[in-house]
């Protein structure tokens, strides 16, 4: 006789902590599209954010590729973030803080897709974490 098949208890689905979006920041945009589009064919199209002149970038890739944006250069420092997606940004800052990162901007809501926060890492290299939220006001 067989023996009873037996259920594994499964854990509540978790946000991977992938990469899901990047920012490109550009000093010409005319040129940064022009760049991006015959290296890689990238596709643009003006996104209206809080954020203004911000393109999305179209990678053209499956689903699970990430997309980013272009927008102007905000400091002679700032360079490419990118976004990691996790269950609570406030969750993850808190982390961020104890592991010893800074903070860049702070929790910033993008109305009805999610919420983000830009953070410094040890080495100095600044990333954004990401999270999903539709009722983001």
């Amino acid at each position: 006789m067989a023996k009873p098949v037996q259920k594994r208890k499964t854990k509540p689905s978790k946000t991977a902590a992938s990469v899901v979006w990047f920012d490109v920041p550009a000093d010409d945009l005319g040129r940064a599209k022009k760049f991006y589009s015959s290296l890689f064919g990238w596709k643009f199209a003006k996104l209206s954010v809080a954020v203004a002149d911000y393109w999305h970038i179209d990678t053209g890739g499956k689903d699970a590729s990430p997309d980013g944006g272009l927008l102007p250069r905000m400091h002679p420092g700032h360079s490419i973030t990118i976004y990691v997606a996790v269950p609570s940004v406030d969750k993850a800052v808190e982390k961020v803080q104890k592991l010893g990162g800074t903070v860049c901007k702070p929790k910033t809501a993008v109305p009805h897709m999610g919420y983000f926060a830009i953070r410094e890492d040890t080495e100095h290299n600044t990333f954004a974490l990401w999270e999903m939220n539709e009722r983001a006001a």
